[in-house]
């Protein structure tokens, strides 16, 4: 099954008209989580013998692409589950089956949220607030604060990560596995935003939650790691963030044609707008930038997938293509909505709403700073100490 044929029309046009209503009414995207769950779309990452679909990390970027164009807050929520089937399959296809057990409960039916985000907490996966604190058994108690923590309201299983300074060969920054109905979790009703509202990306404070022995996955240095699980973790974040704007990006451009074909100008005798040289610049200008971000993001998405080696330009490239994505799409949006007119500035506008959604882009890691950073060193190598 492709995207185009498990995201079908008529699925992508049940999505679309429930989006300004969930937007409206800063709600959750139930009936979307539900329609998508039974298509099997919570699977597509998952191995074909575990109850997936088998699919690539291209085939997952093509389809969130096109679950964007529908929805953004839905493909953006959906991303997070994705993300960590996709880590299991990155460290599958290196033959590592650690996240093994996530294969198999996602197969089964379990959604996976992503809890690693912090308030303040710069390094990102190179450091944490929360501490996680060694049991006797081999697994660990978190308590701590995890942000924008998407699909809160649907999320069966957390992965999340803290620091352990207590055992004897910390500090260890150490990820595992929680599981929603421990009582030592809380998911705070504190998400009202100004875009991708139905995401319900929810505060979840952790007070204590408990990770068994066979729910942790990894214990890793602090600081910059080569480790498959942060490449795994990065690769795939990047790329399928890259995805959802992109098909914001794609919806707006249409948008923007629609509205150009449809509006007329009473200086050019009541002629459209579509011929309007101006507009017909501004329309080719976002098409010229939209049409070059989706096979970057395919292409380094095969590159996952067939391991290729770019070796200290990995990261550098996945937080290019990301910046590259996020920031194409607001140039494209900015366009589709001057097109549009002051149609777009009302509430309830699908433009506007795009336009709301799209800033999101500018606060997911990596951003812009840091990015550069990575890059340059790249190219350059670290700055002399």
């Amino acid at each position: 099954m492709t995207p185009e044929t498990l995201l079908t029309d008529d699925l992508l046009d049940r999505i679309r008209d429930r989006a300004a209503d969930y937007d409206a009414r800063n709600a959750f995207f139930d009936d979307d989580l539900r329609e998508l769950q039974q298509a099997g779309y919570l699977r597509s990452l998952v191995p074909e013998e575990f109850g997936g679909l088998g699919w690539g990390l291209d085939d997952a970027v093509r389809a969130q692409i096109r679950l964007a164009g529908a929805a953004p807050a839905t493909a953006l929520a959906v991303n997070m589950h994705l993300v960590w089937t996709g880590v299991a399959k990155v460290l599958r296809d290196r033959g590592d089956d650690t996240l093994e057990f996530l294969q198999r409960e996602a197969g089964e039916g379990e959604v996976f949220g992503f809890g690693i985000s912090e308030a303040g907490n710069d390094l990102m996966l190179f450091g944490s607030r929360t501490v996680a604190d060694p049991q006797p058994d081999g697994g660990y108690r978190y308590t701590g604060r995890k942000i924008f923590t998407s699909l809160s309201p649907a999320w069966t299983r957390l992965g999340t990560m803290g620091l352990d300074t207590t055992s004897d060969d910390a500090p260890k920054i150490v990820y595992g596995f929680i599981d929603r109905d421990d009582p030592d979790v809380r998911i705070l009703d504190d998400w009202d935003t100004l875009g991708m509202r139905a995401s319900q990306s929810r505060t979840t404070v952790l007070d204590g939650a408990y990770a068994a022995p066979d729910r942790i996955v990894r214990r890793l240095e602090p600081g910059p790691n080569a480790d498959p699980l942060i490449f795994g973790i990065f690769a795939c974040f990047e790329l399928l963030l890259g995805a959802v704007y992109t098909g914001i990006g794609a919806r707006a451009l249409e948008l923007a044609v629609a509205a150009a074909r449809r509006r007329t100008s009473m200086k050019n005798e009541g002629r459209p707008l579509a011929d309007d040289p101006d507009i017909r610049w501004r329309i080719a200008d976002a098409a010229l930038a939209h049409d070059a971000i989706e096979p970057q993001l395919v292409s380094l998405a095969r590159d996952v997938d067939g391991v290729v080696d770019h070796g200290a330009f990995w990261f550098a490239k996945l937080s290019g293509a990301k910046v590259r994505a996020t920031e194409t799409a607001k140039h494209v949006v900015d366009q589709a909505v001057r097109v549009a007119g002051g149609s777009s500035y009302f509430a309830g506008s699908e433009l506007g709403r795009l336009y709301r959604d799209v800033l999101a882009g500018v606060f997911h890691p990596s951003d812009d700073e840091s990015a550069h950073s990575t890059i340059a060193n790249a190219w350059l190598g670290p700055v002399a100490s």
